[in-house]
């Protein structure tokens, strides 16, 4: 089964639209990768969820991934409780469920 990787993020207020454009932008030459989202879910509330062959490919492209944030970091805020601008999470998927 494939691999997931989930980013959560918090803009800046009035940032939103470079924001998603320099995820349009960016660069996601990374092997493995079969498919990316990003997905609005507030005001200033977004995540990014990348489908990956494993996770092994996953955790090859984060040096690549860490250089595409380091250019976005100046649109993002604070998250709290010590996360920092980013809140990170990946795993296999466990269950693929078809309509």
């Amino acid at each position: 089964m494939s691999a997931f990787n989930v980013v959560r993020f918090r803009v800046k207020p009035g940032h939103d639209k470079e924001f998603i454009e320099a995820h349009r932008k960016a660069d996601r030459a990374f092997p493995g990768l079969q498919r990316l989202s990003l997905v609005r879910t507030g005001d200033t509330t977004f995540c990014l969820i990348g489908e990956w062959r494993n996770m092994q490919d996953i955790a090859n492209a984060r040096p690549a991934m860490i250089k595409n944030l380091d250019g976005l970091r100046g649109l993002l805020e604070d998250l709290g409780g010590g996360l920092g601008v980013t809140d990170p999470v990946s795993g296999e998927s466990v269950l693929e469920v078809k309509p």
